[in-house]
């Protein structure tokens, strides 16, 4: 393994749904799906959720700290589980199914334990965080049908995440409770058309679409980052155009029928913010997408601010 990747272990109840939220993320090498903590060698998938191995079913990933930090592992770990169910997750019960953050060296340690602190400082929850936080014992990669499960089995995999509750909790508790009256003070008149009701501004009449600078743009009310300039291009349409998202797991895509068209619409996860369309006539030698974007859903975050603003974990984006 190259020296400076580094190596983080999770388990989070069902490996089949804690492999998409950690993939193609900048600095994310791989994610495994594999059974640690137990006491046999060798388990199998039979033999983990059957027998009492003292195995729990997690995740293992590889990743380059210097474009991802563990501090951001941990972070997207939390807002994946039901921290405070010491049985299991959702509709799993069990030892196999229980939550943990497996350190590997003293570092993560610390921040493990700095994080789930600041869990429960939030308030987010009300009933005590029960995640075990231990030391990483080996890790034994789950079976071939077990890799990558949402996407060999898409549909499949959609269901039992909704079926079991972990979708609708994970909305319930992470994502952005939208006040509409609030949102209309906020906002101006443009940025509540186009985020809150679904609306396009005027093309070459709005902030971003000729912006040169360098740095990222974030969703206008959960801030969350959504596009880097370096993925920016003209594309000649009058509004800001991007190849690609800076991490897709932020965009979510819906079929839209409106004005007697089908267009693939795009919103933001954490604020179900309408964000723009997305087509499939861009750059060929740059995966041929193009993310159309309102300027009014945006705000630019300059690339000397990353650091302050609390987007430094982005800031190598911007370092070739």
């Amino acid at each position: 393994m190259n020296e400076q990747y580094k190596v983080a272990t999770f388990a989070g109840g069902c490996f089949w749904c804690m492999v998409e939220p950690f993939e193609e993320r900048p600095g994310i090498i791989s994610v495994t799906s594999g059974y640690t903590g137990g006491h046999t060698d060798n388990p199998t998938y039979m033999s983990v959720i059957t027998e009492t191995t003292g195995h729990r079913e997690a995740v293992q990933i590889k990743y380059d700290p210097t474009l991802f930090p563990y501090e951001r592992l941990v972070e997207i770990f939390w807002q994946q589980i039901d921290p405070t169910d010491a049985g299991g997750q959702f509709a799993d019960r069990g030892e196999s199914y229980k939550t943990a953050i497996y350190y590997h060296d003293e570092e993560q340690h610390k921040i493990a334990e700095k994080s789930k602190q600041q869990l429960e400082k939030s308030g987010i929850f009300k009933a005590p965080i029960v995640t075990d936080i231990l030391p990483a014992k080996p890790f034994y990669k789950a079976e071939d049908k077990h890799q990558d499960y949402h996407k060999k089995n898409s549909y499949h995999y959609k269901r039992y995440k909704k079926g079991s509750g972990r979708a609708d909790f994970i909305k319930d508790h992470w994502n952005i409770k939208k006040n509409k009256q609030e949102l209309k003070q906020t906002l101006t008149d443009t940025q509540y058309f186009v985020t809150q009701e679904n609306g396009t501004e005027r093309p070459f009449q709005n902030e971003y679409y000729d912006h040169e600078g360098e740095g990222i743009y974030v969703d206008i009310i959960s801030k969350e980052p959504l596009f880097s300039s370096k993925d920016k291009y003209d594309a000649g349409c009058g509004w800001p155009s991007f190849t690609k998202p800076i991490e897709k797991q932020h965009i979510l895509e819906n079929v839209d029928t409106s004005h007697g068209m089908i267009r693939t619409e795009v919103r933001s996860d954490k604020a179900d913010s309408h964000l723009g369309h997305v087509f499939e006539d861009g750059p060929r030698d740059r995966g041929g997408l193009r993310y159309c974007i309102n300027s009014a859903a945006l705000e630019f975050i300059p690339k000397e601010e990353l650091e302050e603003r609390g987007y430094g974990y982005l800031s190598n984006l911007f370092t070739s």
